[in-house]
């Protein structure tokens, strides 16, 4: 048990990450190829593995030829930077969603066709427009004021735009992204009028949260619309995009039903609470849940996959953080430990880099999955109670406040690996705070069983 002799004694509740046969390889068979990479190329250190990628995309492409549904696959640019994961993208043929120009010129120098991109965001500028417009790419327009400045420069490049509308949903109706129905209504009104400028090909809507049910009823609302577009005249209206939100699983869902029961903040350091939690042990990770959304019922007893195939409507899906699940990890080097054990009953471990690089406090919240523990000299066999600080001056910068059951004591020059921070963890938050560089990112190709692994840095 772990001992307080201010009194409370509480133990902490392991929360395993789940992990890919190939991470499990790296980190049992590969240790010392990791511990040399982390040492030659600094803490914290991004590996990223493009293999398991590619496993996931042809996962979610597995899921929509069992459904038997029309729908492009976007990959959402935002959830990671590295250039490995474009040139995967690529490699297998799917899509990029980007929502900036760097994204949009990274995507396209990793061979990823104009027509195969989707441009997001609110009020895109006339520079991400006029890319846009020479590569063919299709752009999901916010705001009327949005539209006419890109049927502008439409007009004046003598190339139509295409275009989805984005429109605010019932469920979030006070969302600033998207219109409302009148301005709905007035860009469609817009797209019929100027034919030449503007190919309205269909809706998209921004939906925060996880809920396939929300979802399956904005894609509803988008369906109607686009009936609606084609009986204005509008016949290239024929795309749904329905975005992201389909979650991952990082634990086991019987484990992660036992955490939260037992979840107290006297389980953190300095007794840290949080308003919730990523869902990281969901019944219904994505693959799931993507059929959840296309079998919904939407009306009377009509599927959301039925009705897009009755009204011939194709679906866009923009996962990010799904097709990055196991496809990466990050090494951080352990710089001192404050054995605070006997005053306040474990110990705080900083470890050289900040929480920047592990970026869930960007929703203040915690990153829960345990880190694994890469001890270089084992010390003991006894469970050694800590929370993980980083090095900054920043009373606030924790990567783990939770205090986590280390299988043995923790020493400096051991390392702590966080699994599975592909999707939106690794690199969202990165800041060069006190002047410490931005982390290197190495891809790690597993190769044949057996084989050494191939690593190289990313965009080399």
């Amino acid at each position: 048990m772990m001992f307080d002799q201010g009194g409370a004694s509480t133990k902490p509740f392991p929360l395993t990450a789940l992990r890919h046969p190939g991470v499990s390889h790296l980190l049992s068979k590969q240790a010392d190829l990791l511990a040399d990479l982390a040492n030659g190329l600094g803490s914290p250190l991004h590996v990223l593995l493009p293999e398991i990628f590619e496993e996931n995309v042809r996962r979610m492409r597995g899921t929509v030829a069992e459904l038997g549904i029309d729908a492009g696959i976007l990959f959402a640019k935002k959830a990671n930077k590295a250039d490995c994961f474009v040139r995967s993208s690529a490699r297998l043929g799917i899509g990029i969603d980007v929502a900036s120009a760097p994204e949009l010129a990274k995507a396209l120098a990793g061979g990823i066709p104009g027509e195969r991109i989707g441009i997001s965001g609110p009020e895109k500028d006339s520079a991400l427009h006029s890319v846009a417009l020479q590569h063919g790419c299709l752009v999901a327009i916010d705001s009327l004021s949005e539209l006419r400045r890109l049927s502008e420069s439409a007009r004046g490049m003598r190339k139509p735009a295409r275009v989805l509308l984005r429109c605010r949903v019932d469920a979030q109706s006070r969302s600033r992204f998207g219109m409302a129905a009148a301005e709905r209504n007035e860009a469609v009104s817009l797209c019929a009028d100027a034919p030449e400028s503007v190919r309205l090909e269909g809706f998209s809507f921004h939906l925060t949260g996880y809920s396939t049910q929300e979802r399956a009823h904005a894609a509803n609302e988008m369906i109607e619309h686009c009936v609606v577009a084609r009986a204005r005249g509008l016949a290239h209206c024929r795309l749904v995009d329905i975005g992201g939100g389909l979650p991952l699983r990082y634990v086991d869902p019987a484990t992660w039903d036992g955490f939260l029961r037992q979840d107290a903040p006297d389980h953190y350091h300095m007794g840290k609470s949080f308003d919730g939690f990523y869902p990281y042990g969901t019944e219904r990770p994505a693959d799931l849940a993507l059929r959840d959304i296309m079998k919904h019922p939407v009306d009377a007893d009509e599927t959301l996959m039925s009705k897009a195939s009755r009204n011939d409507i194709g679906f866009l899906v923009e996962p990010g953080r799904a097709l990055l699940d196991q496809a990466g990890f990050t090494i951080f080097g352990v710089q001192q430990v404050d054995d605070r054990r006997e005053s306040d009953g474990y110990a705080i471990v900083t470890v050289h880099g900040s929480s920047f690089s592990l970026s869930e406090q960007w929703f203040n919240s915690e990153y829960l999955p345990d880190p694994v523990l890469i001890a270089s000299e084992p010390v003991g066999n006894r469970e050694f109670h800590a929370s993980v600080a980083g090095s900054t001056c920043l009373e606030s910068d924790m990567l783990t406040w939770r205090k986590i059951g280390f299988p043995r004591v923790v020493e400096p020059g051991d390392q702590l690996v966080y699994l599975n921070t592909a999707g939106y963890q690794m690199d969202s938050n990165e800041s060069p705070f006190h002047e410490m560089p931005i982390p290197q990112k190495v891809v790690v190709r597993l190769g044949e069983e057996g084989n050494q692994p191939k690593w190289r840095l990313d965009g080399i």
